[in-house]
């Protein structure tokens, strides 16, 4: 399915799409997501059979201004109205406890229902001319790499959607914070560009993590997720040479090298990419730089393990999701590719 220039015509026939329940790409602000009409059961569960996704994983439900909170969730705290008023249209989305009218397909067959308005005029206008509210959780295969252009979701997704709205890249690049309002204390599901320390200081409250032997059933919270197919690798500057020398010297696998600080000089068999130094631009630039590199031409991706301060923790959590972890410089070589793939 090739994009279309989202312009006003092409916003209103994806608006008739989602009305007769077919599937819309649409852009955001975080990444380009997989929209169906979130009241329709049978449009929901073609986005779990698009993507490949577990029937028990919640979709996040866009709307168009927080006074939709209302058609979407019940015993709304006052907590949320604030979140509301001082981040929407934004990058942070918020469970709550849901409407009965709200499916149990959308919500993984929970009694919460994660809501955000996006901070895309694309994605607000088809969402002012459709009228209602749209499920739209990332536009790629299941646990894959997100989209923050529409050919990546060309690529992904081919002829599984009915029409992908061309919106340009994605202003942010990774996924929505988090926060579940359903308990008694506020908790941050999933990191995003909105810190912990913004909300924290914004509401004068202490967000809480789940616990680590909490069951969790949210958007992004799976162990392994944002993975290119190649296998990927999370690494010190010291591990990143090591590998080097032990894969391309000695075995001749290409490898592609995403750095932020070290001075990884490439050569024939290794490809480098010097990422910002910036968090903010890092996470712009995270998920189209996997992607670039995640091709037949390289063996193994290694990335430098950015700063572990706040503002790097969004990017942390998709790095940590997306790679292994390589703590035996020893094994470079080889087995790498068979011990890690």
């Amino acid at each position: 399915m090739n994009p279309v220039i989202a312009d006003e015509s092409a916003i209103h026939k994806a608006a008739d799409l989602l009305r007769q329940g077919r599937l819309v790409a649409l852009p955001t602000e975080t990444v380009y997501g997989l929209g169906a009409d979130a009241k329709n059961p049978e449009a929901v569960k073609r986005i779990f059979a698009a993507k490949g996704r577990p029937a028990d994983h919640p979709l996040i439900v866009h709307i168009p201004d927080k006074v939709a909170l209302t058609f979407w969730a019940i015993e709304i705290p006052e907590l949320a109205w604030k979140l509301a008023e001082r981040f929407w249209p934004g990058p942070l989305t918020l469970v709550l406890k849901k409407h009965p009218d709200v499916p149990l397909g959308v919500t993984g067959g929970q009694n919460t229902v994660a809501l955000r308005v996006p901070a895309h005029p694309v994605a607000l206008g088809l969402l002012q001319a459709f009228g209602g509210g749209i499920a739209a959780p990332s536009a790629n295969r299941f646990c894959r790499i997100s989209p923050t252009q529409a050919s990546h979701v060309e690529e992904e997704l081919g002829d599984k959607v009915d029409m992908i709205l061309d919106g340009g890249a994605c202003q942010v690049g990774l996924e929505s914070t988090i926060v579940d309002l359903t308990g008694e204390r506020p908790k941050l599901l999933r990191p995003g560009q909105i810190s912990k320390s913004d909300i924290e200081q914004f509401l004068q409250v202490k967000l809480e993590w789940p616990e680590n032997n909490e069951q969790i059933h949210a958007p992004g919270m799976m162990e392994v997720h944002y993975a290119p197919d190649t296998t990927t690798m999370l690494c010190t500057t010291e591990e990143i040479v090591n590998i080097q020398k032990g894969i391309t010297f000695q075995h001749q696998y290409k490898l592609g090298v995403i750095v932020y600080l070290s001075e990884i000089v490439g050569d024939a068999n290794t490809q480098v990419v010097i990422m910002p130094k910036d968090a903010i631009a890092y996470a712009h630039d995270l998920y189209s730089t996997l992607r670039k590199l995640d091709n037949p031409e390289v063996d193994l991706i290694l990335v430098e393990q950015p700063p572990q301060t706040e503002i790097w923790q969004a990017v942390n959590n998709r790095l940590n999701k997306a790679a292994k972890k390589f703590t035996d410089i020893e094994n470079a070589g080889k087995n790498i590719l068979i011990s890690y793939g």
